[in-house]
């Protein structure tokens, strides 16, 4: 939401013209995938599984400090790997087209406490749907923050910057219960019904299965070194889940990042849909390395517009993407990682207050939002 449509001066055609364009980079790389992109996501998965290995391996010896150093450090890695270049992209649809039953959004299971299939739903059909639309976009502030000043501010968001610190430590948990939509779900009621029951049960195996490996069959093959395994695999899942989160924030979080009201998506057209997707989202600068350990969300924008392409596409995607910006004059969001993720923070904080006076024409605390 902002005081300024930071898109008003785009007439309806010039909408429509960025949508054909923008439709015409996806079939671009639609047309040119093959076995290269086949082999690089192949590779990837080898690799990640092979760190896996060898990291659990040291751990085997994770008594001696020089060995639980290398053995966290390589779990850690690995599990960022199969959360982000891997999961979240498979689950994406975006190996699909290489018709791999190994490799394919339908059949694969993540390391990770939420299911697969729960985490398609409030992911790719309702994120990627509504993106940054205030009450239909659950990912803007997971239920427990405000994100904008024209949300209403209630006593409880004085405690956002301790719930955000307390959901980045445990952010797959917090996926969890996300995409069971527990805070909605708590209600006697709603409790009772048979299809969250068994949405429940599902999340309940799966904690109990990624709890049993991580925690206690690892830690038990360790043998002498039981508990530093265990403090380990600990830590591998902390950093995980401090970085995953902190790049998930910087998507949608720092300053410039449009969000949306809901009748500014009614009738909404394909260019329009693109538009709100290049203005709600931002992306984070910096090296391959830093791209691939991203899951190359750091190329949040194009993801946003074309979440089916396979990730290893995006660099080059960015390219052009960036052209249109220039070209219709909209701000292209990004910037380094440590910036993004202080640019996001800073707003966690700052809307953790009240709003310091009303802004014009919004006496009772609502404004217009930008019209996708």
């Amino acid at each position: 939401m902002t005081a300024i449509d930071p898109t008003a001066h785009l007439t309806a055609e010039q909408i429509e013209e960025l949508g054909r364009e923008l439709d015409a980079i996806r079939d671009e790389v639609i047309a040119a995938r093959g076995e290269e992109d086949a082999a690089y996501i192949r590779k990837v998965i080898s690799a990640q599984r092979k760190l896996e290995l060898v990291s659990r391996g040291v751990l085997l010896f994770s008594f001696f400090p020089p060995a639980w150093l290398i053995g966290t450090a390589g779990l850690s890695v690995a599990k960022i790997m199969d959360n982000m270049e891997i999961g979240h992209n498979i689950l994406h649809g975006q190996w699909d087209w290489m018709r791999d039953p190994k490799i394919h959004s339908t059949t694969w299971e993540w390391d990770h406490v939420s299911p697969s299939d729960q985490w398609k739903h409030s992911h790719n059909e309702l994120h990627h749907t509504y993106t940054n639309v205030i009450g239909k976009d659950n990912d803007l502030g997971y239920g427990i923050m405000r994100v904008d000043e024209d949300q209403r501010w209630h006593p409880f968001h004085l405690g956002q910057p301790l719930w955000n610190f307390i959901n980045a430590c445990f952010f797959e948990y917090g996926i969890a219960a996300y995409d069971l939509e527990l805070g909605k779900n708590l209600s006697k009621r709603r409790r009772r019904d048979p299809e969250f029951r068994a949405r429940a049960k599902a999340v309940g195996r799966k904690i109990r299965k990624q709890v049993l490996k991580d925690y206690v069959i690892h830690p038990l093959l360790s043998g002498p070194s039981f508990l530093t395994t265990l403090a380990a695999t600990f830590t591998a899942n902390l950093v995980r889940n401090i970085w995953t989160h902190s790049v998930i924030m910087c998507g949608h979080f720092p300053e410039g990042v449009q969000v949306f009201e809901r009748r500014s998506i009614k009738g909404e057209t394909r260019g329009q849909w693109y538009l709100r997707q290049m203005m709600g989202s931002a992306n984070i600068s910096g090296s391959r390395a830093m791209h691939f350990m991203t899951g190359n969300l750091s190329h949040q924008i194009e993801h946003h517009l074309f979440p089916d392409l396979p990730s290893n596409r995006y660099a080059e995607v960015a390219v052009k993407v960036r052209a249109l910006f220039e070209k219709y004059e909209l701000e292209y969001v990004t910037g380094p990682l440590p910036k993004q993720v202080f640019s996001a923070w800073s707003k966690v904080f700052r809307l953790s207050l009240p709003n310091r006076k009303p802004r014009a024409n919004t006496p009772d605390g609502e404004r217009e939002l930008v019209a996708a």
